[in-house]
């Protein structure tokens, strides 16, 4: 082996040394513990089943959650897993079977995906927010053979008429119902015989956010990568036996990652149902949280409560605040860390291409709206319409080559690849810093009178002006110039913003094909579950 080559495995040795051990990833353990822990992993392999058995081996009565009803320990969560899957084995949910889940961030969301993945079962995460229709059209095209839903949605799944169904979260334990529940069934089967391991193991499929169109399933790697896994723990703070309020959806990747990972590492998950942000502060504070789990949204929710509100709350705890799911608008990150203090680490991802780079404190002080850097292990490639590098500061498609892309669309669809590399949909650039900015989604790009414009860079520029909480940018159709842009205007209470300040400020900043020339004031912008704008319901009013 060439010198250098031996030299940067010493390196690689090194920074992973250092970040396992900072992370605690592994730590001393008490023998029996290791041993448990070890048999766990054996019998399981490295999948989602392990992170249960595992952790009921190395973390035992420690709560593995708390959510409204209370705490739940590592070893309680994993006997529950078992109990419902040999419910589910009863109820002829077979290996390789898709069970659909629709809950939210609670207790029986982690008691349904442990029972699948212990019997090889398929488990695909619904939105929350989505219609009959949509459920009906996914039940069908993924062939699920079960649906478990929390007892609020009952009348969309009804509507949908899907059959058969499972109740997760009930919100009266005593009240009688026709269709039985996870309670009932790990109740029925708390006591029974091991359970072995499927020949294979189950799939996991998440849906795409269908901002523009209908959502996807996509499937996602199942078994944890230690080599990515360490190279984002190099970039994203995490460490063991913290507590971690998420109110990101579980249901969506970004939620889902940060479960796992505070599943390996044997912290506390303190879960919401509902986002609230003064209920976030306050749960931050009652449990002295270290990590705050969100969508952008949701920090934008928070720093616009009134800074009294804001001060009820004790988050000296709050040391690390993870952001996915959507771009950071406007001067969002500089002014949450004004009032919280330098804690969010902002990760460009997708769900189909995994982790692309991270923004660190120091990056979002300098640049508010970055996407920040590659972990370690991950290229980033900036194409033209011709496949061909573009110079620095030079828009382009944004391609990436990591070790962490799905396996495609449940549909047989995939990501355009280029010598390895995928599209994830977006186009960006890469500024003289070496820091990527997201421009927009590929397809977003509205073409107005031969110029071409993405809504996020007009969007950035409207969410600056002081009277204004936060703004869309949509293309819709000109006579005269193919499209034009219209924005929407969330506008801060009290003020009395109007249609041409709002173009005065982008014009000042802007070039003049940029300004919009339709400005619409609305009370709020139409989001999905995880945050992201629908801009599909913007363009048909």
């Amino acid at each position: 082996m060439p010198a250098s080559r031996f030299l940067d495995h010493v390196a690689d040795a090194a920074r992973t040394s250092r970040t396992v051990l900072r992370s605690g990833v592994l730590r001393p353990e008490r023998p029996d513990r290791l041993w448990h822990a070890a048999q766990a992993l054996h019998r399981w392999g490295a999948g989602t089943a392990a992170l249960f058995a595992m952790g009921a081996a190395r973390f035992g009565d420690d709560h593995a959650l708390i959510d409204e009803r209370g705490p739940v320990s590592f070893r309680d969560l994993d006997a529950r897993a078992d109990a419902v899957a040999r419910g589910l084995i009863e109820t002829g949910v077979n290996a390789g079977d898709t069970v659909a889940i629709l809950c939210r961030n609670h207790r029986y969301f982690f008691e349904i995906t442990g029972a699948l993945a212990k019997i090889g079962a398929n488990a695909l995460y619904l939105n929350t927010g989505l219609a009959a229709p949509q459920i009906d059209v996914i039940m069908q095209r993924e062939r699920a053979v079960l649906i478990v839903h929390d007892e609020e949605f009952g009348p969309v799944v009804g509507t949908a008429g899907v059959e058969p169904r499972l109740l997760a979260w009930i919100e009266r334990p005593d009240a009688d119902r026709a269709i039985r529940t996870l309670d009932e069934l790990a109740a029925r089967h708390a006591d029974g015989p091991p359970l072995e391991r499927p020949a294979h193991a189950g799939r996991t499929i998440i849906m795409t956010s269908g901002t523009t169109g209908p959502p996807k399933g996509a499937f996602v790697a199942g078994t944890p990568h230690v080599g990515p896994a360490i190279a984002l723990l190099e970039r994203l703070p995490y460490r063991s036996r913290e507590t971690m309020v998420i109110a990101a959806p579980c249901f969506h990747a970004w939620g889902f990652a940060n479960a796992n990972t505070s599943l390996l590492l044997g912290d506390t998950m303190v879960l919401e149902r509902r986002f609230d942000p003064e209920q976030s502060l306050a749960l931050i504070a009652r449990h002295r949280a270290e990590v705050f789990v969100a969508v952008p949204v949701m920090l934008m929710r928070m720093i616009e409560l009134p800074a009294g509100v804001r001060g009820r709350y004790d988050t000296s705890s709050l040391r690390f605040v993870p952001l996915s799911g959507s771009a950071l608008p406007g001067d969002l990150a500089t002014r949450f860390m004004d009032a919280f203090g330098d804690v969010i680490y902002n990760l460009y991802g997708s769900t189909e291409v995994g982790s692309v780079s991270v923004a660190t404190p120091a990056d979002l002080r300098v640049a508010p709206t970055t996407a920040g850097r590659p972990p370690r292990g991950t290229l980033i490639r900036l194409l033209d319409d011709d496949g061909r590098d573009v110079p620095e500061g030079t828009n382009g498609r944004i391609f990436v080559r990591g070790p962490l892309a799905f396996s495609g669309y449940t549909d047989g669809g995939s990501k355009a690849i280029v010598d390895g590399y995928m599209h994830t949909g977006d186009t960006g650039h890469v500024d003289h810093n070496g820091l990527l900015f997201v421009d927009g989604r590929d397809d977003e790009m509205i073409v107005s009178g031969g110029e071409n414009v993405f809504p996020h860079e007009v969007e950035d520029v409207i969410a600056r002006h002081p009277d204004v909480v936060e703004a869309a940018v949509v293309g819709v159709p000109d006579a005269d110039f193919g499209a034009r842009l219209k924005a929407f205007v969330v506008a801060r209470e009290g003020t009395k913003l109007d249609a041409e300040a709002v173009r005065d400020y982008v014009r000042a900043n802007l070039a003049r094909f940029k300004v919009p020339r339709d400005v619409e004031f609305v009370d709020e912008l139409p989001r999905n579950g995880t945050g992201k704008v629908m801009r599909g319901e913007l363009e048909q009013r």
